[in-house]
């Protein structure tokens, strides 16, 4: 099984894997959020985001890192929280959540090894195949935990995200200086 320590074996080490992403594919429902929709009789949708992972994101992205959101569902709520983090790239209503990750590497011209993915259910796991780096929330079902890199310690919508994108910065060697910076204010 593959977890929070990495891969055993031969190939390069966690670590090596997260120090070479580019692009960080979140899928929305149960990853940044904690997977509970609340809809009102006129029709409308609301969804909780944890505060954390929205700086986490906003940190990953200062950093060169790009952040992309591919969900299966279709939400006004979630293009809004987009547009907060600076999050452009959104694919909503996919049913081929792959084809959608194919699209996002060839415009961010980047490799299957720097491209990192985080999901919480089955439908994510076509997702993992296809990027170098598998992340998973700690709530997810076993049998998508142990196809994944890495595990989170909280689940899904409350600090996953945050934890994948320090565990990345980190990798990279470039958190310590973002905390620096956060700690003088400087931005």
């Amino acid at each position: 099984m593959r977890g929070q320590s990495g891969r055993t074996g031969r190939g390069p080490s966690l670590r090596e894997r997260a120090a070479r992403i580019r692009l960080l594919v979140l899928d929305v429902d149960g990853v940044l959020t904690d997977g509970r929709i609340w809809l009102d009789p006129g029709g409308g949708e609301t969804k909780t985001f944890h505060v954390r992972d929205g700086h986490g994101l906003v940190l990953a992205q200062r950093s060169g890192i790009g952040v992309a959101l591919v969900s299966g569902r279709r939400s006004r709520v979630v293009d809004l929280r987009a547009k907060e983090l600076g999050i452009r790239d959104v694919h909503q209503g996919c049913r081929e959540k792959a084809a959608a990750l194919a699209n996002l590497r060839r415009k961010w011209k980047a490799a299957p090894e720097e491209v990192a993915v985080m999901g919480d259910d089955l439908v994510d796991l076509p997702l993992f195949r296809e990027a170098g780096l598998a992340l998973a929330v700690s709530d997810a079902p076993a049998e998508v935990r142990k196809r994944a890199d890495w595990v989170s310690r909280s689940p899904g919508g409350q600090g996953a995200v945050r934890e994948a994108v320090e565990m990345i910065l980190k990798a990279r060697g470039s958190w310590n200086g973002i905390v620096r910076s956060e700690a003088e204010g400087k931005r």
